[in-house]
């Protein structure tokens, strides 16, 4: 019987990524400084901008959703000392080509 579960759960079609996502798209010159200049998927921008802010601590140590902007992030940020992390999205969005 537990073969049967088996060969049942291998027979699911593997989940396949959104087109929209993966697509490479170019960031601006503000963002570039912060995730290159390369066109890069937006998922990978999504996980080189986390990625700068946890190095450089940039995180709010209370509220973990609150970012602080350094000098690189201010004018992605759109001049904001601080944003939370969806409408830090919505920001880097528009500087994505």
């Amino acid at each position: 019987m537990a073969k049967t579960a088996k060969k049942k759960a291998a027979k699911k079609p593997a989940r396949k990524a959104n087109a929209a996502f993966m697509k490479p798209v170019t960031p601006s010159a503000a963002l570039a400084e912060v995730v290159g200049s390369k066109p890069i998927p937006r998922t990978e921008v999504t996980k080189k901008l986390w990625a700068y802010i946890k190095k450089n601590g940039l995180q709010d140590a209370k509220n973990k959703r609150m970012i602080k902007a350094d000098a690189n992030l201010k004018p992605v940020f759109g001049g904001k000392a601080t944003v939370n992390m969806f409408e830090m999205t919505k920001l880097v969005s528009k500087h994505l080509k």
